[in-house]
C-alpha cells in the first residue's frame, strides 16, 4: 500500500507535466501566428475577388455546357490511324524532353543546393531555374519554332528548358534533405567536392530523382499535346485543326486517345517507379 506522501508525490509529477503540456499549448498561439493567419485569410479574399468566381453562375448556365458536350458525341474516328501517329510523336516528344531535362537538372541542382554550394553560387543558379519554369512551355515553342522551324524538334526543346527548370529545383530540394553522415564519411576518406557529391549525396537522392522524373514525363506527354498549336509538332496539331474546323467528333477521338496514352504511361510509370526506387 503507498503512502500518502507517496501518492502526493505522485500527483506533483503529474501536475508538472499538465503544466508544462498547457505551456506548450500556450505557445501553438502566438502573435505572429495569429498575424500570418489574418493575412492568409485577407490573401484568400483578394484573390477571390481577383479571380472573380461566380458560382452561382456557373450552375445557372450549366445546361449551356452540357449542350456544348453533347455535341462532342459520337466520337469521329474516321482517321484513328493519322491520330494515333501524331500522339506516339507526342510521347516521343515527352520522353525526349524530359530526358534532356533530368540530365542538365542533376548538376543544376548541385549548384542549387545550400548543402553543396556557397551562397553566390546558388542563389544565381536558383534564379536561373525560376525564369526556367515560370515561363510556359508553348512561350518556348514559340522561340524555337522561330530558331528550328516548325516540327516536333521545337516541341522537345520547349519541354526541354521548361522540364528542367522544374526538375532542378525539386532535385536540389533533395539534395537539401539528405542525411550528411553520408557524406561526413566520403569526406572523412580524403575524397574531392566531386566524389562526395557522386558518393556521397547522389546515392541518397536517386530514388526520388526518379519519381520526380516519371511524374514529369507524365506532365510533359500531356503538355506537349497542346505544343502543335503553335506548329511544334505531335497531335496537337490535329487538335487544333479539329477545334477550329468546329469538329468536335474528331476533338472527341483525339482526347479519348491522349486519356488512353495518359493511362497506360501512368501505369507502365507505376511499375517503373517501383522497380527502380
Amino acid at each position: 500500500m503507498s503512502s500518502p506522501n507517496s501518492s502526493i508525490s505522485h500527483y506533483g509529477d503529474a501536475s508538472a507535466e499538465v503544466m508544462q503540456m498547457l505551456a506548450k499549448e500556450d505557445k501553438r498561439v502566438t502573435v505572429g501566428k495569429v498575424l500570418f493567419l489574418i493575412a492568409a485569410i485577407a490573401v484568400l479574399i483578394f484573390s477571390y475577388i481577383q479571380s472573380e468566381l461566380d458560382f452561382p453562375v456557373l450552375f445557372q448556365r450549366g445546361g449551356n455546357m452540357v449542350k456544348y458536350i453533347q455535341s462532342y458525341f459520337p466520337p469521329d474516328f474516321s482517321y484513328w490511324e493519322t491520330y494515333l501517329e501524331d500522339t506516339l510523336i507526342t510521347i516521343s516528344m515527352g520522353i525526349w524532353g524530359t530526358l534532356l531535362a533530368a540530365i542538365a537538372a542533376i548538376p543544376l541542382s548541385i549548384l542549387a543546393s545550400e548543402n553543396v554550394c556557397s551562397v553566390w553560387i546558388v542563389q544565381p543558379v536558383r534564379r536561373l531555374l525560376d525564369a526556367m519554369r515560370a515561363i510556359n512551355e508553348i512561350v518556348f515553342a514559340l522561340v524555337f519554332v522561330v530558331a528550328v522551324g516548325l516540327g516536333p524538334f521545337a516541341g522537345v526543346m520547349a519541354l526541354f528548358i521548361h522540364t528542367a527548370g522544374a526538375l532542378g529545383k525539386l532535385f536540389s530540394e533533395a539534395v537539401e534533405a539528405i542525411e550528411p553522415g553520408q557524406v561526413e564519411g566520403v569526406r572523412a576518406t580524403g575524397a574531392s567536392k566531386i566524389q562526395e557529391v557522386i558518393f556521397g549525396i547522389i546515392p541518397q537522392v536517386i530514388p526520388l530523382w526518379t519519381s520526380f522524373t516519371l511524374y514529369r514525363f507524365e506532365s510533359n506527354v500531356r503538355s506537349a499535346s497542346v505544343l502543335g498549336i503553335v506548329g511544334a509538332g505531335g497531335i496537337g496539331v490535329s487538335l487544333y485543326q479539329s477545334f477550329q474546323s468546329f469538329d468536335y467528333g474528331k476533338v472527341c477521338a483525339i482526347l479519348i486517345i491522349l486519356i488512353l496514352a495518359t493511362t497506360i504511361i501512368d501505369t507502365i510509370s507505376a511499375k517503373l517507379r517501383n522497380w527502380l526506387v
